[in-house]
């Protein structure tokens, strides 16, 4: 999406700042023994409040409003009857949809004890989202976006999933451009544009490099159970400024 006026941007705000609210509020509901159908019960409900709906049931018929992935899951995990569990990972991606503009977030959260190691990917995830959005100005390649993520990435010893992306959001979930990746990719010549709205989302894997998916036909995993921390904004580029969203 290109960001073309005044009550574009206050639509991708308000949209943007409801899933944002949303993932909050799950994320402080995250304790052990509660399971992910109950997490996702309330995302449902705190979405109706605010008049949007779930993007991944109005655009791909998901079966879940949220979707929520823990430990080995990397993402689009299906809300069931797993139960979370001390020590876990939980990541959980919000998005939505209201007045025709899409917003898009999502965090991975701990669920204490938290080991050193967990808490180090997990902080060099966040670190990661945080640099590629500093970087995220207009004129700057979109290539570059991945460089940073990556470096980030191998600066604590860790690989970036390959096989999932950033993307634009806007007026649908997955909006132009498509494929941000989370690596360097040098035949990738696009620019970044003024107005245009983007999802960042870098995955930062302990030792795998893809994902595969799991006989639910959504789930993404790694294939020897290892541990992905993903965060996800929605960025808009102005002129002059890069304003994250949620």
């Amino acid at each position: 999406m290109i960001i073309s006026n005044s009550a574009q941007l206050e639509g991708m705000k308000e949209i943007c700042g409801i899933v944002a609210n949303v993932l909050q509020n799950m994320g402080r509901a995250i304790k052990p023994g509660i399971t992910t159908w109950e997490l996702d019960e309330i995302g449902r409900k705190l979405l109706a409040a605010y008049g949007a709906r779930s993007a991944p049931i109005a655009c791909y018929r998901f079966p879940g409003h949220t979707c929520i992935s823990v430990n080995e899951e990397v993402a689009h995990g299906i809300p069931g009857k797993r139960i979370i569990c001390k020590g876990d990972i939980v990541n959980i991606d919000v998005s939505a949809e209201k007045a025709g503009f899409f917003g898009d977030t999502a965090a991975t959260f701990a669920v204490a004890p938290v080991k050193v190691s967990t808490q180090k990917l997990l902080d060099c995830a966040s670190e990661a989202l945080k640099r590629a959005c500093a970087v995220a100005k207009e004129g700057y390649p979109l290539s570059g976006i991945g460089l940073v993520i990556e470096k980030e990435a191998h600066k604590h010893g860790y690989t970036t999933i390959r096989n999932l992306c950033g993307h634009g959001v806007g007026l649908t979930l997955h909006d132009e451009p498509e494929g941000i990746n989370n690596y360097y990719e040098k035949r990738d010549k696009r620019l970044l544009q003024r107005g245009m709205t983007i999802a960042i989302e870098p995955f930062i894997s302990q030792k795998e490099k893809h994902v595969i998916e799991m006989p639910d036909g959504w789930t993404l995993k790694t294939p020897h159970n290892s541990l992905v921390a993903q965060f996800e904004h929605t960025v808009a580029v102005l002129e002059g400024q890069t304003v994250i969203l949620t």
